[in-house]
């Protein structure tokens, strides 16, 4: 058994609290966001972590979990509980994913999408990251792109500025074809 020092980081997201391993947990440029129990049927720890009741998302990215809570328990009461149980879970040397899994094949995009990609990637994702977030590129439509925020950044309060001040003004620089910048399901 490995012994793993997890520490917590706290993001613009009051309801979600990032648990940072000092190791990958999943190869760079991933990420795995569970919205409920339901998504999280190929990931043992997101299911177990569900299990508690005041847990309402589970995202994996890098060296981090970032569990979203309910308003039906305080972090001051529950991360101690959360910290020591994906700690465990870690220890004991169980892979985050069951053999049920199955990542979807990349495609090939076009260049415009390409260069949006490219952007995010290289803009926009380390601040989002930092955040215990990610941000997903959905689609594009006519001078509108789409994108998914998960993680910490799924229902935070800061998103739609972040949104509309920092990605829609990034994109839209850097891309003319770019007119602006919307989340799916915000």
């Amino acid at each position: 058994m490995t012994l793993v020092n997890l520490y917590i980081e706290s993001n613009p997201n009051p309801n979600s609290l990032k648990f940072v391993a000092p190791f990958m947990l999943v190869p760079e440029g991933k990420s795995f966001d569970f919205p409920d129990a339901e998504s999280a049927g190929s990931s043992p720890l997101a299911l177990e972590l569900f299990e508690y009741d005041f847990v309402d998302r589970v995202f994996y990215m890098s060296n981090f979990v970032t569990v979203t809570k309910n308003d039906s328990a305080e972090w001051v009461e529950v991360r101690a509980k959360i910290k020591e149980h994906i700690k465990n879970y870690l220890e004991s040397g169980r892979d985050l994913f069951d053999d049920t899994f199955i990542e979807a094949p990349a495609e090939q995009d076009p260049e415009l999408i390409s260069r949006i990609k490219d952007i995010l990637e290289e803009y926009v994702k380390p601040a989002v990251e930092m955040d215990g977030g990610a941000i997903i590129f959905d689609s594009y439509n006519e001078g509108t792109v789409i994108v998914s925020l998960q993680g910490s950044c799924n229902g935070c309060p800061s998103s739609t500025i972040t949104l509309k001040a920092g990605i829609e003004n990034i994109l839209t620089t850097m891309v003319p074809e770019v007119k602006k910048v919307e989340a799916v399901g915000q």
